[in-house]
């Protein structure tokens, strides 16, 4: 395992628990829970500028030790229902490709919806397929009535993403992020739970 990690009981527990977050699946893509045997590909398709450049929260150069944490967080978001994170994988090789996750308001019914997708996987239509089946998880299984996401304007592409699930941009938050030095626009979306029932 790279880097400074080292793996102590409170990463043994998280393993165990890890097994509480459901695993979804479509057509091609399988999404579960991450394992801290991924952490490897996580840094190296995360690391990439391209995806950093394009989130407001990976570090970039992502270091050694950084995806480990990050992945022995989910269980414990996952039992406060605060949020769920899934790997997104090839049904069919298991390789994985990226992550998306919904950050969850439990008072309003509300959550955020994040990804991200490896570049060597870009323009394949993964990260349309694994949003579709994590908002209707969302709707379904998380008593959800809104479920929101927001990407820079310079990244046109999640915005699309957005619309083929049904989402409906609301707005721009101008200048609302600052990432690498530059203030970037935000667009938001949203899908209401009866615009969701409704198709």
């Amino acid at each position: 395992m790279k880097g400074r990690w080292k793996k102590d009981r409170d990463v043994e527990d998280a393993e165990e628990t890890m097994s509480d977050i459901p695993t979804l699946t479509t057509k091609r893509l399988q999404l579960r829970p991450f394992r801290m045997d991924d952490a490897p590909v996580v840094q190296e398709l995360a690391g990439a500028y391209s995806i950093a450049a394009h989130t407001t929260d990976i570090p970039h150069p992502y270091p050694d030790g950084a995806a480990e944490e990050w992945i022995s967080t989910h269980a414990e978001t996952f039992a406060k229902g605060t949020g769920v994170n899934f790997a997104i994988t090839l049904k069919e090789k298991g390789t994985l490709v990226g992550a998306i996750g919904i950050f969850i308001k439990k008072q309003h019914h509300l959550a955020e919806l994040g990804y991200w997708i490896g570049e060597p996987f870009w323009n394949q239509g993964y990260c349309t397929e694994a949003a579709r089946e994590v908002i209707h998880y969302g709707f379904e299984k998380l008593d959800l009535n809104r479920i929101q996401a927001r990407y820079m304007a310079k990244n046109p592409a999640s915005g699309r993403v957005m619309e083929k699930i049904g989402m409906q941009r609301e707005g721009t938050l101008r200048q609302s992020l600052h990432r690498f030095d530059s203030f970037e626009d935000a667009h938001v979306y949203a899908i209401l739970r009866e615009e969701f029932e409704a198709n």
